[in-house]
C-alpha cells in the first residue's frame, strides 16, 4: 500500500461515518415528525365524533397543500444550494428563506381565516371556525418546518430532532386542554400552537431571526427551482385536497373522517416509508454511478419491497379485533375498517411508484418525473370522485387504489425512457 493510499483511507472512513451519521439523524427526525402526527391524528379521532374529524381532516389536508407551497419556495431551493456551504453564507440564506416561509404562512393563512368566514356563511357549523384557527397557526407551523430543513442543509439533523421532540413535548399539554374544550377549534390551536413553541425555539437553535425584508430577493434569486418545486409539491398534495373537498361534497363531511381514519391505520408503515424516501434517492446515485444497468433492478426491488411491505401491514390490519380498532379510533373504526383493503391497495401502488421516482430523480430526469407526478395527481383526483360518485365512501377509496396503480405504471415507463436516454448519453 502507498502512502497515498494509507492517507486516503481514514479520510474516506470518517467520510462515510459522517454520512451515516446524517442518515440517521434524519431517520430519527422523520419518525420523530410523523409519529407525532399519527398520535395527534389518533387522539383527535377518538375524542371527536366522525363529522367532527372529517372537519378535522378538512383542515389537516388544507395544512399539507400550504406547506408543498412553503417548502418549494422557501426550504427545497435552500437544501439544494446551501447545503455544506460555509457558515456565513448559510446564515444568510436561512434568514431569507425562514422569512419566506414565515410570509407565505402568514398570507396564506389570511386568506383562510378570509375563507373561514365565507364557508361559515354558505356552511355554517365547524368548517368557518376550523379554518379560522388553520389560518392562525398557519405561520407558526410553516417557519417550524423551515428550522428542520435549515439543519439538514447545514448537517446538523441532531438540532432538527431536538426541534420536533420540542414540538412533542409542548403538545402533550395543549392536547389536554384541548380535550377539556371539545372542539376542532381547540385542537387545531393547540396543534398549531405548540409547533409556534418549537418555532420559537428554532430561532433560539440557529440564533438566526426570519428576515421578512429578503423575501422577494430570495424568490427572484431561485425562481428557476421554485417555480418547479412550487408545481411538483403542490401538484401532489393538492390532488389530496380536492379528493378531500369533492368527497365531503359529494359524500359528507363524515366520509372524510372515515378515509383518514383508514389511513391513519397505516401510520406508523407510512413513518417509516417516509423517513427512508431521505436515503432512496442518495443511493440510487451511488448505484447510478457504480453500476449504471443495476439501477433499474435496484429500482424494482426498492418500489417492489414497499408494496410488499404494505401488503403485509395491511395483511396484518385485517386481523385486528374491533375491540382493539375502536380503542385505537373510537367511533371513526368500524366505517374505517371497511377502507382497509382499498386503502392499503394504494399504499402498495404507491410504494412501488416511488422506487421508479427515485431512480427519476437520480438520473436528473426532471422533465419525465414531473410528468409521471403530474398524472399520477390527475389519476388520483379522478378515481377518487368518480369512485365516491359511483361508490359512496368506499367507491372513492377503490378509486383511489386504481388511480394509484395506473399512476405507479406511468412512473415506471418513464423510468424505462429515462434509462434508455440516459444508455445513449442524452440526460
Amino acid at each position: 500500500m502507498t502512502t497515498e493510499e494509507e492517507k486516503t483511507r481514514p479520510k474516506a472512513a470518517t467520510a462515510r461515518r459522517a454520512l451515516v451519521g446524517r442518515l440517521s439523524w434524519g431517520l430519527a427526525d422523520q419518525a420523530a415528525s410523523s409519529m407525532t402526527n399519527f398520535a395527534v391524528g389518533i387522539y383527535v379521532a377518538r375524542s371527536l365524533g366522525v363529522t367532527a374529524f372529517g372537519v378535522f381532516s378538512l383542515a389537516w389536508v388544507t395544512y399539507g397543500v400550504v406547506l408543498n407551497v412553503s417548502r418549494g419556495l422557501a426550504t427545497d431551493p435552500l437544501v439544494v444550494r446551501f447545503s455544506g456551504v460555509p457558515e456565513v453564507s448559510w446564515r444568510g440564506a436561512v434568514a431569507r428563506s425562514s422569512g419566506t416561509a414565515l410570509t407565505v404562512g402568514a398570507a396564506l393563512g389570511a386568506a383562510s381565516v378570509v375563507a373561514s368566514v365565507v364557508a361559515g356563511l354558505g356552511l355554517g357549523g365547524r368548517v368557518g371556525p376550523a379554518f379560522a384557527c388553520l389560518g392562525v397557526v398557519l405561520p407558526g407551523l410553516l417557519l417550524q418546518d423551515a428550522w428542520r430543513f435549515a439543519f439538514f442543509a447545514a448537517g446538523a439533523g441532531r438540532k432538527a430532532f431536538v426541534n420536533d421532540l420540542v414540538w412533542g413535548v409542548a403538545l402533550v399539554p395543549a392536547m389536554v386542554a384541548a380535550a377539556r374544550v371539545g372542539s376542532v377549534a381547540a385542537y387545531l390551536l393547540a396543534w398549531g400552537g405548540s409547533a409556534a413553541v418549537a418555532a420559537g425555539y428554532g430561532c433560539f437553535q440557529s440564533g438566526i431571526r426570519p428576515r421578512l425584508t429578503g423575501v422577494r430577493e430570495w424568490l427572484r434569486a431561485h425562481r428557476d427551482l421554485g417555480s418547479r418545486y412550487l408545481v411538483e409539491n403542490v401538484s401532489n398534495s393538492g390532488a389530496g385536497q380536492l379528493r378531500a373537498y369533492g368527497l365531503g361534497a359529494i359524500v359528507g363531511i363524515g366520509a372524510v373522517g372515515v378515509v383518514r381514519g383508514a389511513e391513519l391505520l397505516l401510520g406508523p408503515f407510512m413513518a417509516v416509508l417516509m423517513g427512508l424516501s431521505l436515503v432512496t434517492v442518495a443511493e440510487a446515485a451511488r448505484v447510478l454511478r457504480r453500476a449504471p444497468h443495476r439501477l433499474g433492478t435496484f429500482c424494482l426491488l426498492l418500489g417492489g419491497g414497499q408494496a410488499a411491505a404494505a401488503l403485509l401491514w395491511g395483511g396484518a390490519l385485517l386481523l385486528v379485533p374491533d375491540r382493539a380498532g375502536e380503542f385505537v379510533l373510537g367511533g371513526v373504526w368500524s366505517a374505517a375498517a371497511e377502507l382497509i383493503v382499498p386503502v392499503t391497495l394504494g399504499v402498495a401502488g404507491a410504494g412501488l411508484g416511488t422506487g421508479a421516482a427515485a431512480g427519476l430523480r437520480a438520473l436528473g430526469a426532471a422533465r419525465n418525473s414531473l410528468r409521471s407526478q403530474l398524472f399520477a395527481s390527475a389519476c388520483y383526483v379522478g378515481g377518487g370522485l368518480g369512485g365516491a360518485a359511483v361508490g359512496g365512501t368506499v367507491g372513492s377509496a377503490w378509486g383511489v387504489a386504481a388511480a394509484t396503480v395506473c399512476g405507479s405504471a406511468v412512473w415506471w415507463l418513464q423510468l424505462r425512457s429515462a434509462l434508455r436516454e440516459h444508455h445513449r448519453g442524452g440526460v
